[in-house]
């Protein structure tokens, strides 16, 4: 008689009044499930009011694994993110957001990397998908997909929109979003962050696509602008928080630097729109890392999301 044990993933979405909940699922329903492996899906509802509670229970037919619904009202994004977490039961949680769509060998991509690398998280990279009326700019030079960014031949960091969380780790039991970011956003760098300062590991698996459609909300330069920022704001804090004195300063210098040369090389590239905008916007990354090591608040991103 086998009483081995199967494998639980969970994978967690948090959701805010998105239509595009609906396909995401869907997208989820058809994934190649892990050899040894069984899913579960937990979706956290972050809206006031149980606005996904009934879109939930109409797909549990179409769906062929359990769905955990849970309502945790207050439009804080850390609140979602800890729901998943609290109420996960498994071996891993993986997240994607509520607007993506999971390629079919997905968690069999996550899990193998896991798997070799032993890693505490594993990252995948989100493609993004573009209308026909995004400017050709954007389009061509790919300003929305997600990678993550490797310093010293390591991973530092994450994002909660594609990855892979072990959560027997050591570094991963319980640790949570930070709520006072849940309204702006970063919670997410702030997490990942904090888990390789204290010694966890972060892979990638470059084959465990997830694909995001941009939306017209988000395929205008005033988008990228304010994220990018933001982006920075949460780097710079994180900057302020491990520096003091005239670390503190050498760092705000640092920025102001790399700042005005990416402005600078913008303007060189005025008539060539992908290079120019690419420094422009890295330009206010780093202008965002200035604010963030003065102590400015972070700007409100989460709460105020496009609803259907």
């Amino acid at each position: 008689m086998n009483d081995v044990k199967p494998m639980q993933i969970d994978i967690g979405v948090c959701t805010y009044r998105r239509a595009s909940l609906d396909e995401a699922l869907l997208s989820l329903a058809v994934l190649a499930v892990p050899e040894g492996a069984k899913l579960r899906i937990i979706v956290a509802d972050n809206d006031k009011v149980a606005s996904a509670r009934e879109r939930i229970d109409a797909l549990r037919a179409t769906i062929p694994h359990e769905i955990a619904y849970v309502h945790c009202p207050a439009s804080n994004i850390s609140i979602a993110r800890n729901a998943c977490l609290d109420n996960a039961t498994g071996d891993f949680l993986a997240f994607i957001d509520d607007d993506e769509d999971a390629s079919e060998e997905w968690l069999v991509e996550l899990l193998a990397a896991a798997r070799k690398t032993k890693a505490d998280a594993v990252l995948g990279p989100v493609r993004s998908v573009y209308s026909s009326t995004a400017p050709n700019w954007m389009r061509e030079g790919d300003f929305h997909s997600t990678l993550p960014v490797w310093v010293g031949g390591e991973i530092r960091t994450g994002y909660t929109c594609n990855v892979l969380l072990r959560l027997d780790s050591p570094h991963v039991a319980g640790r949570r979003f930070n709520l006072a970011l849940g309204r702006t956003g970063g919670e997410d760098t702030e997490f990942f962050s904090h888990m390789h300062a204290e010694g966890g590991g972060i892979a990638f698996a470059p084959e465990a696509y997830v694909y995001e459609p941009v939306t017209e909300s988000r395929a205008g330069l005033s988008w990228l602008a304010k994220r990018r920022f933001r982006f920075g704001q949460t780097h710079g804090r994180l900057l302020q928080e491990q520096n003091t004195g005239l670390q503190r300063l050498k760092q705000i210098g640092l920025a102001v630097a790399k700042a005005v040369f990416c402005y600078a090389a913008a303007l060189a590239c005025i008539f060539s729109p992908i290079p120019r905008y690419r420094y422009a916007l890295r330009g206010l990354m780093h202008t965002g890392v200035v604010s963030g090591l003065l102590g400015v608040r972070e700007i409100r991103q989460y709460g105020t999301a496009e609803a259907a």
